[in-house]
């Protein structure tokens, strides 16, 4: 499928650029705020949902498995996760976010502002209505 080159879409995807580098200056700033990096937020932030083999994270996050273990190693060692035999497959490790590290995880989510300002000049409806365009365009986007 050829994607549109029009004037707007392309003023669209520069917007988004925007977004997601102002997104990417917080959200750095604000686990080094916590003593972690980037990426330790980030595997905290996707074991929010709930415990998963450290290669699906290295899937969603498009590194290499070495360097999750890494990761995972330094923030085992701060308490923040845990590793656990999968109950389905003893040879694989599920890693775990321990409730320090979800907590840790919450104030970071929290403590960013950059979204909330933008957000706030949006009526509910129209925040629903981004909220439902940003929903469909990553329908089938594998993360």
């Amino acid at each position: 499928m050829s994607q549109p080159s029009d004037p707007l879409t392309l003023e669209v995807v520069d917007l988004m650029a925007r977004l997601v580098s102002v997104f990417h200056k917080e959200y750095d700033e604000a686990a080094a705020a916590r003593s972690l990096t980037g990426a330790q937020a980030k595997v905290l932030a996707l074991l929010r949902r709930g415990p998963l083999p450290m290669r699906r994270i290295a899937q969603t996050m498009s590194c290499e498995p070495s360097n999750i273990t890494g990761i995972v190693d330094r923030l085992e060692a701060r308490g923040l996760v845990t590793r656990e035999a999968d109950p389905q497959d003893r040879r694989v490790k599920l890693v775990a976010v321990t409730e320090a590290g979800r907590t840790a995880s919450e104030e970071l989510r929290e403590s960013l502002d950059f979204a909330r300002e933008p957000l706030a000049a949006l009526g509910e409806e129209e925040r629903a209505l981004l909220r439902d365009l940003l929903r469909r365009m990553l329908d089938g986007v594998r993360a």
